[in-house]
Formats: C-alpha cells, sequence, structure tokens
C-alpha cells in the first residue's frame, strides 16, 4: 500500500513558488488502484505554472518521482466568483502587501435586531430571539493611496432567551461574523497586480462601489434606519471546496487561482 503523503512535505515543496491558498491529500479512487493524490491551490495562476514546470516528475520528498499537472475548471463553474474568506485576505494582504502595507478599523457596529418582527412570526415565542448586527469597515492602504470600505450583516438565533451566557456568547459570535464579512466585503474593492518582475501594483475596483464609500464617520455611526438590506444581498458567499469543481482527467495536480 502506497504511503499517504503529509500535507506539510506537500506546503513545503510547493510553497516556494508562490503564496498557497491550501492543500489537501484524497484517497484514489477505486477504478484508479491504490495510491493518493494531492490537490495543492495557488492564490496566482503564475506560481502554480511554475511550480508544475519545476516539481513535474521530481522526486521532492519521497523516491518515487511526482506527476504534477495544471488542473482545470470544469466549464459549469467558471461565472461562480466566491469571496474570499477575511482571513485569508488578510494572509493575501500579508503576503504582498507586507505587515505595514495596510490597516483596518471599525467605523460601526450596530445592533439592528429590533427592525424587523421575525421574532414576533415564531409562534410567540420569546424565548428564541433573532441576534443581527452590521459592520462597517474601513481598510487603508497608505503606501498606495487607496481606502475601501465593506458592509457586513450577520444574524443568529438564541434558543434560550433566558439563558444569560448563551446570549453573551451568541451576541459575541455574532458580532465577530459582521467584522469578518465586513472586511471581507472591504478587500474585494482592491485589486492586487503582480508584475512579472514580482512587484505589486494595486488599484481600486470602482466596479464594486457602494454607496458606504462616500459617507462620513459620522453620518455611518448615526445610521439607525436599515432599509431594503437583504441578508440574501449583502452575506458574502463563504469560500466552499467542492471536488466536483474540478477536472482530474489527467491525473491533475495543482490548480493555478487568480485572486483580487
Amino acid at each position: 500500500m502506497p504511503t499517504r503523503p503529509q500535507p506539510h512535505s506537500l506546503f513545503s515543496a510547493f510553497s516556494e513558488f508562490g503564496l498557497l491558498y491550501s492543500v489537501r491529500v484524497h484517497r484514489n479512487a477505486a477504478v484508479a488502484g491504490p495510491g493518493y493524490y494531492a490537490l495543492v491551490k495557488f492564490y496566482s495562476a503564475r506560481d502554480a505554472s511554475r511550480a508544475q514546470r519545476a516539481c513535474n516528475r521530481q522526486r521532492l520528498f519521497q523516491k518515487s518521482p511526482l506527476k504534477v499537472c495544471i488542473c482545470t475548471r470544469q466549464k459549469a463553474f467558471q461565472q461562480q466568483v466566491l469571496a474570499l474568506r477575511s482571513y485569508k485576505c488578510k494572509e493575501l494582504a500579508n503576503y504582498y502587501l507586507g505587515f505595514n502595507g495596510w490597516s483596518n478599523r471599525i467605523i460601526t457596529l450596530q445592533n439592528i435586531s429590533g427592525f424587523d418582527l421575525e421574532n414576533e412570526e415564531l409562534g410567540g415565542l420569546p424565548e428564541r430571539q433573532c441576534l443581527k448586527y452590521l459592520c462597517v469597515v474601513e481598510v487603508t492602504l497608505p503606501h498606495h493611496g487607496i481606502c475601501t470600505r465593506g458592509l457586513g450583516i450577520a444574524e443568529a438565533y438564541v434558543e434560550n432567551g433566558r439563558d444569560p451566557l448563551e446570549f453573551v456568547m451568541k451576541t459575541g459570535n455574532v458580532q465577530k461574523l459582521a467584522v469578518e464579512k465586513a472586511l471581507s466585503g472591504a478587500f474585494q474593492k482592491i485589486l492586487l497586480i503582480v508584475l512579472e518582475n514580482g512587484k505589486v501594483a494595486v488599484e481600486y475596483n470602482s466596479a464594486q462601489e457602494e454607496p458606504i464609500d462616500s459617507l462620513t464617520d459620522e453620518e455611518l455611526r448615526g445610521l439607525i434606519q436599515v432599509n431594503d438590506l437583504s441578508l440574501e444581498q449583502l452575506n458574502l458567499e463563504e469560500e466552499e471546496e467542492f471536488l466536483s469543481d474540478f477536472c482530474f482527467d489527467e491525473g491533475h495536480l495543482l490548480e493555478g487561482r487568480q485572486s483580487n
């Protein structure tokens, strides 16, 4: 039985070519015989191509050489664009801009739980409460003169409103999630352009511009009425991993991932 490759060995080998999004190891399908394959995802397609050329048919961390190919997405998923989670945005910014190349601050974090009648429509159960928070976060890139804002809304239900511990824990979790969504939304307006010489250019994505970008801090903090705010519209898609999103017809191992 072939030995299962360790993700940390793959990470060490391929991270030399650029920032990695994820590394996953899977057992081969029954029709393919015993063995394993790995999916190594880069943020940059150029980094993935360099890694493929350098590592294909090489003995990186084992006795037998590895077959390394570029993974291609199926056509049905080409138009699906998912926003990066906030911690991935931070990882990307730290790598290309440096720890001192960007900063963020919370402009407002408001409890908007009372702006709907959802609790009254749940059969009159006062002990089941809906917590909903709105957050606006500002991201600044001082060396590039760029400042963007993102808006996030998060909600959760307190099943037992008479339990103060549950209420406090749920409130903290909802506030944290709203901040993370707002931070991710702010980063979606930033375009990182990595040049051939390794230098990074930054541009503001005006296509993602929102009304909150032109409001003052005082106007945002004084936001007490919420109109036409839909969770379905404002919730950022969480990044999901689906193996059905990829084609492995030729034993593909690597995927290049372009990121804003």
